[in-house]
């Protein structure tokens, strides 16, 4: 009985011991980036035993904040890093090593209700004149006479970052229209879709379900096909930062979602593929 007893235990440690002895690759930051390292994951860990990659969100700026203090891997980013964290973070034999994963847009979305009022199009003026708070009615843009509800995101986060420079003119406007600052991308969805009166910005796979209806900005919808030519506006790239050389395991999982394996899931889940862009510019 005890020979069988030993056998048994000794048949259960070996069917664990290969996730017990898979080392970790932590991975934070942009919510943009999340569902694409997310999905990237699940399969990654699925195919193989020797790396066991985790994922979080946060934003961008917590996500390089995590890899220069050493809580991660891999930061995920809808920005470059800037001037500040690289004079925080890097020294002499550790720089921040930038990886192109993927191209997004950001969509400015309405409230379905508002969408259907006749609200489809807007232009990055009108946009920043909501932003500033110069335009608060939706009549004033050919909508019902409704209180306009803005979402933004808040600080340190990559979108924000991109919205503001471009819409606002500087990364560091005032927006004094703003209703509401949004944690991440899933929490702007979901504020658009329970107002009747909404307006906010989020990265294009959060709106390709059509679930918040997306308008044209300056006149260009923002299709796939306009984010790949770079003629939509509020196109952008998606990258992961590690500092200095990759671990072992931090490199296996980004040559894994730089494969084409890799960028089929990333199309599959509604981003645009680094390869299939790039045959496209």
């Amino acid at each position: 009985m005890r020979l069988l007893a030993l056998i048994a235990l000794m048949l259960v440690m070996g069917s664990i011991s290969p996730v017990l002895s898979a080392t970790d690759v932590r991975i934070s930051g942009s919510t943009t980036v999340l569902p694409l390292a997310s999905v990237c994951a699940e399969s990654f860990n699925s195919e193989q035993s020797d790396y066991r990659v985790t994922v979080t969100g946060g934003g961008t700026g917590v996500g390089i904040t995590d890899l220069g203090e050493g809580r991660s891997d891999i930061a995920m980013a809808s920005r470059e890093v800037t001037d500040t964290e690289r004079s925080k973070y890097e020294t002499a034999d550790r720089k921040f090593n930038e990886i192109l994963v993927g191209y997004d847009g950001i969509v400015v979305a309405v409230s379905p209700q508002i969408y259907e009022a006749g609200v489809r199009a807007l232009t990055k003026e009108q946009v920043r004149m909501i932003y500033a708070g110069e335009i608060s009615n939706w009549k004033d843009l050919g909508g019902p006479d409704r209180k306009i509800y803005a979402i933004a995101r808040r600080a340190g986060s990559g979108t924000r970052d991109t919205f503001n420079e471009v819409i606002m003119g500087s990364k560091e406007a005032e927006t004094p229209g703003v209703s509401t600052e949004a944690a991440d991308n899933s929490e702007v969805k979901t504020a658009i879709k329970g107002s009747d009166k909404a307006i906010g910005y989020l990265g294009y796979s959060y709106a390709a379900d059509g679930a918040v209806k997306g308008v044209a900005l300056d006149g260009v919808e923002p299709t796939v096909d306009n984010i790949k030519s770079g003629e939509y506006p509020l196109a952008r790239k998606l990258y992961f930062y590690t500092l200095g050389r990759p671990t072992p395991g931090a490199q296996a999982f980004i040559d894994f979602v730089l494969s084409s394996r890799g960028q089929a899931l990333a199309e599959k889940t509604g981003y645009i593929p680094v390869r299939v862009l790039d045959l496209n510019i």
